[in-house]
């Protein structure tokens, strides 16, 4: 038969299994503590919590494990030592262009770099540990906060004026003495005194012969408020890896270009690009004649899709909603979503030409059709000729297996391969491949590549005014962080926490009179000199003078 625990006091009143001072009157409950001298330890007034459990459960185990903020220590520290890890060399999200990363670190930093990708460090903030590892703080946070509010809650809201005198004789600041006249008016001119300090005051009804003054309790959710501040970091940090919270990314928009953001269903348009640049006269010596930006603008229009968005045989139907002349510090900022001024790129850019076609054995000229580098039309009538094309690549490149293939998404090399059909060329259509650059014509040898139709037919560019350059290319960085918001809550609820908590200090003062005999004892969380001043002081104000010093009663009174 298991043997039940008595935790009833002599006041009559049940306390909870694991209480050590009884939480009416304050009495020790343990036999070994009663018999002691030492000031009674006073955290949490002596209330149960849940992780002091003396057979604990499977749960009670997790709950006592995350509780312990020796724990919670070592987790902040380890999280602490990762993250300055995934500094010492660039993470994988901070590269503008893509790159391999299996390869990148060993070349750029040898072995080290090589065993630093290997560890997984250069995602280190996106990793699944080291969000595990913020996860565990902030169950241990949660866990720590109502493992101790809980009873400090129900400690401070059950307080008894009377207290045993066990309670009061072992605080760390006593005075006992004998009462001279009515210990009535002896308390309440005490008390008077204290209220001029900014205490409270609560008499027991009858006798009025005990009292309890307390003054700023408030400071002792300090911490926890201060916690909750941290959750709600904890939170926000975590709620970032939600798709669409947080986005640093990077988008190319040349010249009069409308080109989607990723992950977004907004799209940018770059009106016209203007850089300016610094004179000779205006530069150091050692600078002279060197090309340095003085500022450059990207005047800029931000559509919203509203419709196709996600079908690829449709054009995507765009509304405007916000233009901006985007320079250095100064980004477009439209809900949420901002676009940085970065970099810029002034090579020029094809985006379209405007060929012809010519028949070589009659010398019939057709044309021109329009021919842009994005989104051509697949299907152009000229004369007698069709042309429809069967596939476009934007840097035209041939594999290790000798077959077309493009490197990028950039038109650096177009090609385009049409399927010709007309007078003298197969029913079916033949397939001719077509360099808009004639660089590129020459380099991959476009007449070799088509053969007898190379006779027959041409798709050539005459003179400049029929191709579309981009002057310029701006580089905007595209940042989101809808967790933004929440990171500064977090904050703010973590310093008033902290601040609570470190210039209030939750003092009280108990004392009762039997007979003429009179016991008070006074406890503070912080600030021992502040609270001994306190009672010395009132006293001195009814007429008692005392040393401050001779009301210690031994323990660590700093």
């Amino acid at each position: 038969m298991l043997a039940v625990e008595n935790t009833k006091c002599e006041c009559g009143h049940q306390n909870a299994v694991g209480t050590v001072l009884c939480e009416s009157c304050g009495k020790p409950l343990d036999a070994a503590l009663q018999q002691s001298s030492e000031p009674l330890e006073m955290r949490y007034d002596g209330v149960a919590r849940r992780s002091q459990k003396s057979n604990p459960a499977i749960i009670d185990r997790i709950w006592n494990f995350f509780s312990s903020v020796k724990i919670a220590i070592y987790l902040i520290v380890v999280t602490f030592v990762t993250a300055m890890l995934g500094t010492i060399y660039p993470q994988e999200s901070s590269f503008i262009n893509s790159f391999d990363a299996t390869t990148y670190y060993e070349e750029n930093y040898g072995t080290p770099g090589k065993i630093y990708y290997e560890l997984g460090l250069s995602h280190t903030y996106e990793s699944w540990w080291f969000i595990g590892l913020l996860v565990m703080i902030g169950t241990s946070l949660v866990i720590c906060s109502l493992d101790r509010v809980l009873p400090l809650y129900r400690a401070l809201q059950k307080q008894q004026i009377r207290k045993h005198h066990q309670f009061i004789l072992r605080q760390k600041t006593v005075y006992r003495s004998e009462i001279a006249g009515d210990p009535k008016e002896w308390v309440e001119k005490f008390g008077a005194q204290l209220k001029r300090k900014g205490y409270k005051l609560h008499f027991e009804e009858g006798t009025g012969t005990a009292l309890l003054a307390e003054k700023n309790r408030f400071s002792r959710w300090g911490p926890y408020i201060n916690h909750i501040g941290l959750i709600l970091f904890l939170l926000a940090v975590l709620a970032r890896s939600i798709p669409g919270w947080q986005m640093d990314s990077y988008v190319s928009v040349p010249d009069g270009d409308t080109v989607p953001i990723a992950g977004t269903n907004y799209y940018v348009k770059s009106e016209k690009f203007n850089v300016e640049f610094y004179t000779d006269d205006e530069l150091p010596e050692e600078l002279k004649g060197t090309a340095r930006a003085k500022k450059y603008e990207t005047q800029a229009v931000l559509y919203k899709c509203v419709a196709n968005c996600d079908d690829p045989l449709k054009e995507p139907e765009l509304e405007e909603v916000m233009d901006h002349n985007i320079i250095v510090n100064d980004p477009l900022v439209y809900k949420g979503l901002k676009l940085y001024q970065f970099d810029f790129n002034l090579t020029p850019r094809l985006n379209a030409v405007s060929p012809i076609l010519e028949d070589k054995r009659t010398g019939e000229i057709y044309g021109p059709f329009y021919l842009p580098m994005k989104n051509p039309e697949l299907k152009h009538q000229l004369g007698p000729f069709t042309l429809e094309i069967r596939a476009n690549y934007m840097e035209f490149a041939l594999d290790s297996e000798g077959k077309p293939t493009t490197l990028s998404r950039e038109p650096n090399a177009p090609a385009f391969i049409f399927s010709v059909k007309g007078p003298g060329l197969a029913e079916e259509g033949e397939p001719y491949i077509y360099f808009p650059m004639q660089k590129d014509k020459v380099k991959f040898a476009q007449d070799t590549i088509n053969r007898e139709l190379a006779g027959k037919i041409e798709i050539r560019v005459d003179g400049m005014e029929n191709v579309d350059f981009s002057e310029a290319t701006t580089h905007l960085n595209v940042r989101m962080d809808k967790a933004l918001p929440y990171l500064w809550v977090g904050a703010v609820f973590s310093m008033v926490g902290l601040i609570l908590g470190s210039y209030w200090q939750h003092r009280r003062i108990w004392l009762r009179v039997d007979g003429t005999e009179l016991a008070l004892g006074a406890h503070t969380n912080k600030n021992w000199f502040g609270m001994r001043s306190d009672v010395a002081g009132a006293l001195k104000k009814i007429g008692v003078e005392i040393d401050p010093k001779t009301l210690d009663n031994g323990g660590n009174n700093a």
